[in-house]
């Protein structure tokens, strides 16, 4: 893509928003060549990036024209029942939501768009409610303030498939001038207001296995973010004690009262732990700004202890298998979902009640999709992946935080009855399969040299898999090519083609490497089994210090 013709088109039109000229003008060589190079891209969780100036950054005239592509899509396969909306709380959320909104009433396509902010699984709900054609939610779901963007939704609710977003970005990129866009404020755009939480609530509400006496003590913060205005209220109205930190019940765009707006980081806990410790609350639950994610820390002997997302939906998973077998509710021909960078304890679990497992590659799109093919001969169970979401009633098609927390609040409060902690119902787990443990490793490359570096990695360790000391490599997935290798024979991979590579050592050890769909990185997850936690925690950290040196020397 040719920068600065990108740039000159930019740079003459007359009426660029005030603070986006503001900004260019200040921009030098090698800033405009990086905010001009090529264009937004949907990656594993949609459109995302950088807010700012320029084809590759996040603004009105960028929204603006993915939201044209993906217009033009619907229109030219008759897919005219409507767009549900949502947001979150970054800066522009709601301005490039009724932006969306407009672009569609324009094309003649009905929306169905929330007055205020609310999380991504009300959005896959509202897709699916109102029967809609698909669905927008204005997110940069975990990222930084400087971020944001949208996950783009089909007709079931799941987000599009790769194929489809495929198709979508043809359209986007057959748009040449984003400045003419035609916009229409009409009546089409139907406003959601709250009384529409009530119908999401009710719906969500039979997760719920045991209706027990509440004696569990609940601190919880949305990170500023979309959680707010929903999961309060829900916990309280079921008889919960729970104690918001009110500094981040704020709606903010700057997230100003945390260090960050990442369950997946533990900074994002320290001000709800120096609550919980005033409070001794049993839990603490935050979730992330579009409250499709869920963070815990857990009280166990005096003090708070953090959680993989691994650990939680192992937990959950563990939860909802043997409490509804006792009840003789476990659904046999029911079926788990999970991906293939989640924690093998998962498998191990649902395997061990004789439950059937499907794998899939990272992003909940394809959990939905697996879902949605499978609904009429095998029942949803529980669907999860490593990154600290999961979801436990399909009437969603997205990872739902706001079902996570209402099930870690009834399993916290069963375990307190019983006088156990969260860490100790985990030990339970891991003494009767083992100790199972992963960790991620995320190395930031950004701009044009960065992504030709995640480029070289992942071409070096296609052809040369990585050594884990001298442990036998039993086979490997290049999902990118469709192979799997097993003790040298090749077989088809039946996933859908991405940019990923699988490899499976001996003893219970796992590797993958992943180029972000989302961020300017790459990411190396582990995984593995050994008698203690202990042991697995030391084993992966000096795996991954052995394998960084072998990236190094690339």
């Amino acid at each position: 893509m040719d920068y600065k013709k990108n740039y000159k088109l930019w740079n003459e039109y007359k009426n660029l928003d005030p603070k986006l000229r503001a900004e260019l003008d200040t921009l030098n060589e090698k800033e405009i060549e990086d905010a001009f190079y090529t264009n937004l891209s949907f990656g594993t969780g949609g459109l995302r990036g950088l807010m700012g100036v320029g084809t590759n950054r996040v603004n009105i005239y960028t929204i603006r024209k993915a939201t044209l592509g993906f217009a033009n899509y619907l229109v030219k396969n008759n897919l005219l029942d409507g767009i549900a909306i949502s947001y979150d709380n970054r800066h522009d959320s709601k301005l490039f939501a009724k932006e969306a909104a407009m672009i569609f009433a324009a094309k003649g396509i009905p929306s169905f768009v929330y007055e205020e902010l609310r999380p991504t699984p009300m959005l896959s709900f509202a897709v699916r409610h109102f029967k809609a054609s698909g669905g927008i939610m204005i997110t940069a779901s975990h990222n930084p303030k400087e971020y944001n963007g949208y996950k783009v939704y089909d007709q079931t609710g799941a987000q599009v498939s790769p194929k489809v977003a495929n198709i979508i970005i043809d359209e986007i990129n057959d748009i040449d001038n984003p400045f003419d866009i035609k916009t229409l404020d009409s009546n089409l755009i139907t406003y959601i207001n709250e009384s529409f939480d009530d119908i999401y609530l009710k719906a969500i509400e039979d997760v719920q296995i045991h209706d027990e006496e509440k004696r569990v003590k609940i601190v919880y913060s949305p990170l500023h973010g979309t959680g707010g205005p929903i999961i309060p209220k829900f916990l309280k109205s079921k008889g919960y004690e729970i104690y918001p930190y009110e500094p981040q019940m704020i709606v903010d765009p700057n997230f100003s009262n945390t260090l960050s707006s990442n369950p997946e980081e533990s900074s994002a806990y320290i001000e709800t732990i120096k609550y919980a410790k005033t409070l001794d609350a049993d839990i603490v639950m935050i979730t992330d700004p579009d409250a499709d994610r869920l963070g815990i820390a857990v009280k166990h002997n005096h003090d708070y202890h953090l959680l993989t997302g691994n650990q939680t939906a192992s937990i959950e998973l563990y939860y909802i298998l043997s409490q509804k077998k006792k009840l003789g509710k476990l659904l046999i021909n029911g079926q788990v979902y999970t991906t293939n960078v989640t924690s093998m304890l998962i498998d191990a679990i649902a395997k061990s009640y004789e439950i059937n497992v499907v794998t899939t590659l990272t992003g909940f799109k394809f959990i939905g999709e697996q879902a949605e093919i499978y609904q009429e001969t095998n029942p949803y169970i529980f669907g999860c992946e490593e990154s600290y979401g999961s979801l436990i009633s399909d009437v969603v098609r997205d990872k739902d935080a706001v079902q996570a927390v209402y099930m870690l609040a009834e399993i916290t409060n069963h375990l307190k009855l019983k006088d156990m902690s969260m860490i100790d119902y985990l030990n339970h787990i891991y003494k009767k399969y083992g100790a199972y443990y992963e960790f991620t490793q995320s190395i930031m490359l950004k701009g044009i040299e960065g992504s030709q570096r995640i480029d070289k990695i992942m071409e070096h360790f296609r052809s040369t898999p990585p050594v884990v000391f001298n442990k036998h490599l039993i086979g490997y997935d290049d999902v990118l090519l469709s192979i799997r290798v097993e003790d040298g024979i090749k077989s088809k991979l039946n996933l859908p083609k991405s940019n990923v590579l699988r490899y499976i050592y001996e003893e219970d050890t796992w590797m993958v490497l992943r180029p972000s769909g989302t961020e300017p990185k790459i990411k190396i997850y582990y995984g593995t089994k050994k008698e203690t936690l202990e042991e697995a925690k030391a084993y992966l950290d000096e795996l991954n210090q052995a394998f960084l040196k072998q990236i190094e020397s690339i």
